[in-house]
């Protein structure tokens, strides 16, 4: 390894670090990787159980609705993963210290990636422990095909995280109330809990253009004992290709703007203009 690259490892490190930092030290950010994931995982594996107890057709909600629950909260957890780490160094008006420093903006912006792959995993083994231990949902048994399905959660979540820090970097800090719901706004487009042809036909032209649709179709057809749908994988990560290329030139040209206008140095909770 050169010494260019050791700097850039070392600085991306440096980021990872610190929410690790941030992490170990606030046992309320703990919690809040295990907490809500539970909560949702019993909630809705209850309400699968007692589907599966008052339908005679015999047909099995647990795969269908837990699994997808699991699913859009390990994407969630991704995307929060990004805008989480980001809105640390918002509500401390940390990014003076940053970006005074060689730090660029992509060896920040690989910082935030690697801290919400750090978070997501947690959350997503947390999920499967007791989706599995309590409601017998193992995702095991689908072995090696469930990982492109999840990859392509992964570079979706990721894509929305940048676009969403890329906002709030742009707007000030009230702007993150724009953020939080972008999962739930999402949600019904994507066909998370029902095929994407129940919807109306102008929600589908929009759910055509999102990745999670393909993923959702595609599981879907593999529990009913289906192959892998490749042409929906494919699709699915042309369009997450698509996202991440449009979200790293936003934050870019962004970032650019904040420094040109000295954005960084009036940063405040109120909005900035």
């Amino acid at each position: 390894m050169d010494d260019r690259m050791y700097t850039h490892v070392s600085r991306i490190a440096a980021i990872v670090l610190r929410h690790f930092y941030l992490m170990r030290g606030n046992f309320a950010r703990m919690m809040s990787l295990f907490v809500w994931v539970a909560v949702d995982i019993i909630l809705w594996g209850f309400i699968t159980r007692y589907l599966n107890t008052v339908t005679a057709s015999g047909y099995d909600f647990v795969p269908v609705l837990l699994g997808a629950v699991l699913l859009w909260d390990f994407f969630t957890r991704v995307m929060q993963g990004v805008t989480m780490a980001f809105f640390e160094d918002v509500w401390t008006r940390n990014f003076l210290n940053l970006f005074a420093t060689p730090l660029s903006v992509t060896e920040y912006v690989s910082g935030l990636v690697l801290s919400s792959i750090a978070t997501s995993a947690i959350g997503l083994v947390v999920m499967l422990v007791l989706a599995s231990l309590i409601f017998g949902l193992s995702f095991f048994a689908y072995g090696t095909v469930i990982i492109p399905f999840l990859l392509a959660l992964f570079l979706f979540g990721i894509a929305l995280g940048i676009i969403g820090s890329a906002i709030v970097l742009r707007f000030g800090p009230v702007s993150e109330w724009f953020i939080w719901p972008i999962p739930a706004v999402v949600a019904p487009f994507a066909g998370v809990f029902y095929p994407v042809a129940t919807l109306p036909q102008w929600m589908q032209y929009i759910a055509q253009l999102l990745p999670p649709s393909w993923v959702f179709e595609g599981l879907r057809m593999v529990i009913k004992g289906g192959t892998v749908p490749a042409h929906m994988l494919l699709w699915s990560f042309a369009i997450d290709a698509v996202y991440l290329v449009l979200a790293c030139w936003l934050f870019t040209r962004v970032y650019r703007y904040a420094v040109h206008t000295g954005l960084f140095a009036r940063y405040s909770a109120e909005s900035v203009t």
